[in-house]
């Protein structure tokens, strides 16, 4: 059954609207200062390899300015819903199971009606159990690891009953706690499982303050974040490539780390959960990127350089 959704305010729709004329004629400038203070701590030292798999999608393109604040060249950017498979010698775990089956009665319905129409997939969109069986090969997840709780990073498991997930102690706070789920969080993927916690106890990495190693080998470290949802995290992993950072949605597309542009103000006002702090973590991507191949969940082009069918495009950091 449904849980009752946290509906935007009229205040927050009005927020957005003026957000989204002032950011398109006047977006919000890089903070060199907080650039500037910003340490790298390094990366880490690996001991094993991992793969990642980016699984089939269902593209579809968008307005440019509705991705990156201030931005209209190019017209539009391609965006996807994307699940990766990660496979380390001790496990194989899906990152971002993104789409269930049916998903339009069983995750959108909870989401606000002022959203619906915007993050709607394309009915084409392969939901995430379908893909995994599409790619030969492939070993079957042992568990999940979401980069943040929102509708289209955990409704993928309503098809996977029983698999384990593994959630930042932060993030499940923030989407299970209180009366209602919060915009874009849904918790009927994350009931009725085993929920593995974890925090962010480990050292600083590259730009990031915080960080969590996975399995103790330096191959697969989770890193802070947050900002779009209290406890999103990103996957950095030692492929045989490079370092590969999986960023959830601290970004929806590499053009906003590259030119340090926040989302726009709609839907961004409605789905960061603190603005001031996405921002923050996007001058830190910023940074990160020379060490590491950032991969946003929604950036299709970023993202098809992880298929399997094409991985001489792959073109890592090393």
């Amino acid at each position: 059954m449904s849980d009752p959704v946290r509906t935007p305010s009229l205040v927050q729709c009005c927020v957005a609207a003026t957000g989204l004329i002032t950011g398109a004629v006047r977006p919000r400038p890089v903070d060199q200062r907080f650039l500037r203070s910003i340490t790298d701590a390094g990366l880490p030292a690996p001991q094993r390899t991992v793969r990642v798999t980016a699984l089939p999608q269902a593209p579809r393109e968008v307005p440019t300015a509705v991705v990156v604040e201030g931005r209209f060249t190019p017209r539009r950017i391609t965006n996807s819903l994307t699940s990766f498979l990660v496979e380390h010698p001790e496990a194989a775990f899906i990152v971002d199971p993104s789409v269930c089956e049916d998903a339009e009665h069983r995750a959108l319905a909870e989401l606000p009606s002022v959203l619906r129409a915007v993050v709607r997939p394309p009915a084409s969109t392969i939901p995430t159990i379908t893909a995994l069986a599409q790619v030969p090969g492939l070993p079957a997840p042992q568990f999940a690891l979401p980069t943040h709780a929102h509708w289209d990073h955990v409704c993928g498991l309503l098809d996977m009953p029983g698999l384990p997930v593994h959630l930042h102690r932060v993030e499940r706070d923030w989407v299970m706690s209180g009366p209602v789920a919060p915009v874009g969080g849904v918790r009927s993927s994350l009931r009725d499982r085993p929920v593995v916690e974890y925090d962010l106890d480990g050292p600083p990495v590259l730009t990031f303050t915080r960080s969590h190693d996975l399995f103790g080998d330096g191959s697969v470290v989770l890193v802070d974040l947050s900002g779009h949802t209290p406890g999103s995290i990103g996957v950095l992993a030692h492929t045989e490539h490079g370092w590969v950072l999986l960023a959830g949605d601290s970004a929806w597309h590499t053009l906003q780390i590259d030119t340090v542009r926040q989302k726009s103000s709609f839907p961004g006002t409605f789905v960061d959960t603190d603005r001031d702090l996405a921002f923050k973590t996007l001058h830190r991507l910023h940074l990160a990127r020379h060490l590491a191949t950032v991969v946003p969940t929604h950036d299709h082009e970023a993202t098809s350089r992880l298929a399997s069918t094409r991985p001489e495009r792959f073109d890592a950091v090393p």
